[in-house]
């Protein structure tokens, strides 16, 4: 039970990043059905910048919580003007052309982002500043550490924060009725292009904070990092209803804690050597699993292609995903 436990707490953490790095995937696709495959690394960008500014000041006086937050709101505006160029220099200009063209933009600007990085910050993984005091906490025979429920107590505010924004401010209004219909929200005095690049900003804001999340509990940052967070995040996206808020969030905890049972249990569930009647007449394999050796058809490794797995299996029977497609019904 305590292995349960401490592997829910463990999904847990990861699934409220990718909840937050999917918000931006969906509250994009929710206005202008693209797909910013460019995210995960504006992401990584995020997580760089931290890094830089935490490393410089990690030999100073100041306190290790002010050096983090200054890391933070480092990361959030150059995030914010990434997420805005982006959406002005590469989408904007393709709003209206077919559906390929901006969906290969977004591949080609993550690349170049990718590469950018690669330049700056060099080809090898750099260790994450560990400044804070990472207190361990027990919890029904688990352990949960201060980073852990940081992470998972930030993540439930940005997203609770996000969802007050949409739906209970007037700028929330404007970016739902530009979802709804943006020719006739300009008609009503919506400005659709401070709408659209508004989402932009909020995304990429968010995913900065992600991207810190993200380095401060793993330990390490690489230009490489936003390729794969971008692509579960993406996955939650869809698994819960891409274009969903909602759903966002749902989609990433799931994603994480089947990642993090995947982790505990593949191993033991498939391992030959413990089903009934193993090593009875089964040959060459009753002999290894009788000298008391392991024969493992999946181990721990294979955990994202059990969470991948669950998507697929969702998207069949549920094609919209679990809570539907879109930020609202269009008419």
């Amino acid at each position: 039970m305590d292995i349960l436990l401490q592997q829910i707490i463990n999904g847990l953490t990861t699934g409220s990043v990718y909840a937050v790095v999917a918000l931006g995937y969906t509250m994009v696709y929710g206005v202008i059905q693209l797909i910013n495959f460019a995210h995960g690394e504006v992401v990584m960008i995020g997580a760089m910048v931290a890094f830089s500014v935490i490393s410089a000041l990690a030999g100073s006086s100041l306190p290790p919580l002010l050096i983090v937050l200054a890391g933070v709101i480092a990361a959030i505006p150059a995030c914010m003007v990434m997420g805005y160029l982006l959406e002005r220099a590469a989408y904007r200009p393709l709003r209206h052309a077919p559906r390929l063209a901006p969906l290969i933009t977004a591949i080609g600007m993550s690349i170049i982002l990718q590469h950018l990085a690669l330049l700056v910050w060099g080809r090898n993984p750099l260790a994450f500043p560990q400044i804070i005091d990472n207190r361990v906490f027990g919890i029904g025979g688990a352990a949960i550490s201060s980073v852990q429920i940081a992470i998972i107590a930030l993540s439930l505010t940005m997203m609770a924060g996000l969802s007050w924004f949409v739906y209970r401010t007037r700028f929330g209004i404007a970016i739902r009725a530009t979802a709804e219909n943006v020719h006739v929200a300009g008609l009503m005095g919506i400005n659709a292009d401070r709408v659209i690049a508004a989402t932009f900003v909020i995304g990429a804001g968010l995913g900065a904070v992600a991207g810190v999340m993200y380095g401060s509990y793993y330990g390490i940052a690489h230009y490489t990092m936003g390729f794969s967070l971008g692509l579960k995040a993406f996955s939650a996206a869809v698994l819960g209803g891409i274009g969903n808020i909602a759903g966002a969030m749902l989609g990433g905890i799931l994603l994480g804690l089947v990642e993090a049972l995947g982790t505990g249990y593949v191993g033991d569930l498939t391992n030959l050597c413990r089903w009934p009647g193993a090593g009875e007449g089964m040959g060459w394999m009753g002999e290894r699993c009788a000298d008391g050796a392991h024969f493992v058809l999946f181990g721990s490794n294979y955990q994202e292609v059990f969470a991948f797995l669950m998507l697929i299996l969702v998207l069949v029977l549920r094609p919209s995903g679990l809570l539907g497609e879109r930020v609202s019904e269009r008419a």
